[in-house]
């Protein structure tokens, strides 16, 4: 049996718990996907609606494998098994989490917007998810409602695999999964529609904490009460480095913890999809991004001002210098392309608190600047273009930071294909989130006033 889409999942689910009716419940829903499930649950017990929030623990070189997870109050749960066999080290794993405890917190700050949870004390949380796969974050989600003093927690599930719900059954008083499934393949395939959830769709489902729920999610949907779920608004800039004076687009949400610089050795990388793609990513984890073109448009039909990696550095250098100035926030600088090399030879001095190669050519910052860089640094390369890697490499071993270099895995170009850009933003975004700012650190941006 198919489901349509999450919300005829919950309205299916919510069957298999009409008995939970007169305990007093309170349904948790699991951020995102769960949300829209746990809604109708809610609806069909007359149950308030809450959310317990948590975040996957993933490998950072296979991002859609995860190795555990962590929620409020201090929950962690690992996957020992994943662990042991995908290889993970004690820093790795360090890494992963302090990016995904930046990550939790993110989602707290947006969906809690300063309200305490719903009180469970004394009574049966109901803890919805709309699939389970290794089960980590639900289990997580589990323990979270018993630290905030549930009597008694429900576990409940439209699908998931047959192994996983014995151990779950170990942290849920009752496990309610109608379709247990032996062989479950990838479970999204047990939906029609399995498109994945924003945030924007969270704020509309939650926007009132503690009182009845009411209209159905969609997306764009607006709550009384909700959070903005809209963009931050992006401004076209010009950006002063000595006579020139280099076209970019500033995203700066009022929260941003830090900025990151989106560097390309050209005059139109601003605009690419790709460029786009990666900084809409970096701006739905809290962060501000500058899509910076290090050329004119004259400049660049000299194609030698495109690796001249001495002018690029000058230049994305004085960015970095000018936003750590007027913004107050800590840098980091994310390159393309020759915008890899320069953004290693600008780390080189001080400014720059983290830095990202997407599939470039870091070693042309040289021996020398690679060096010197202290910032942390992540080379993210598909496995298919042996070159690249091998420059990736070579980049890396001249280095004597705290650098790694990430293959991804079917890919050539990281940013063409909607699988490799995934992954490689994913991994970008995990960085920056771990080594910019501590989740506890979060510096009001002030606004710009010279650009």
């Amino acid at each position: 049996m198919r489901y349509a889409n999450r919300a005829d999942a919950g309205r299916r689910l919510a069957r298999h718990l009409e008995y939970l009716r007169d305990t007093d419940p309170v349904v948790l829903g699991v951020p995102r996907g769960g949300v829209p499930v746990a809604l109708e649950v809610a609806r069909h017990l007359g149950a308030p609606l809450d959310l317990a929030v948590v975040r996957k623990l993933r490998v950072p070189w296979q991002p859609e494998l995860g190795f555990g997870a962590i929620g409020e109050h201090g929950v962690r749960v690992l996957n020992q098994d994943v662990v042991r066999e995908s290889g993970l080290g004690p820093a790795e794993r360090e890494t992963a989490e302090r990016a995904a405890r930046a990550e939790l917190e993110r989602r707290v700050r947006r969906w809690r917007g300063g309200r305490a949870p719903l009180p469970l004390t004394g009574r049966t949380a109901v803890v919805v998810g709309d699939s389970l796969a290794t089960g980590a974050a639900v289990e997580a989600a589990c323990r979270v409602a018993r630290a905030r003093g549930a009597r008694s927690v429900v576990l409940a599930v439209p699908v998931g695999p047959e192994a996983a719900l014995p151990c779950l059954r170990t942290v849920a008083d009752r496990v309610v999964c109608p379709q247990p499934l032996r062989h479950p393949g990838s479970l999204g395939a047990w939906y029609e529609d399995f498109t994945p959830v924003t945030d924007a769709e969270v704020d509309a489902a939650t926007g009132v904490p503690g009182a009845a729920v009411g209209a159905p999610v969609t997306a764009g949907a607006t709550t009384a009460g909700a959070a903005p779920g809209g963009p931050a608004p992006e401004r076209e800039i010009e950006v002063p480095a000595g006579p020139a004076r280099l076209a970019a687009v500033l995203t700066l949400p009022a929260m941003a913890r830090a900025l990151v610089v989106c560097a390309h050795g050209g005059c139109t990388g601003r605009h690419s999809p790709e460029q786009r793609y990666v900084a809409e990513a970096l701006q739905r984890a809290g962060l501000g991004t500058l899509l910076v073109d290090l050329l004119t448009e004259e400049e660049e039909r000299d194609r030698h001002n495109v690796f001249d990696i001495v002018l690029l550095a000058r230049r994305l250098h004085a960015t970095v210098t000018l936003l750590g100035r007027e913004t107050g926030l800590p840098v980091g600088l994310c390159g393309a392309g020759t915008g890899s090399g320069a953004a290693l030879a600008a780390a080189a001095d001080d400014g720059v608190r983290a830095v990202v190669s997407l599939g470039g050519r870091p070693d042309l910052a040289g021996p020398a600047a690679l060096a010197r860089v202290r910032a942390p640094a992540l080379f993210v390369v598909g496995a298919l273009d042996t070159r690249m890697l091998g420059r990736n490499r070579l980049a890396a071993e001249w280095m004597r930071c705290d650098h790694r270099v990430a293959v991804v895995p079917g890919a050539a170009d990281v940013l063409a294909g909607p699988v490799a850009r995934r992954t490689a933003t994913a991994l970008a975004r995990d960085w920056f989130t771990a080594h910019l700012t501590r989740p506890e650190e979060v510096p009001r941006p002030r606004p710009l006033t010279s650009v």
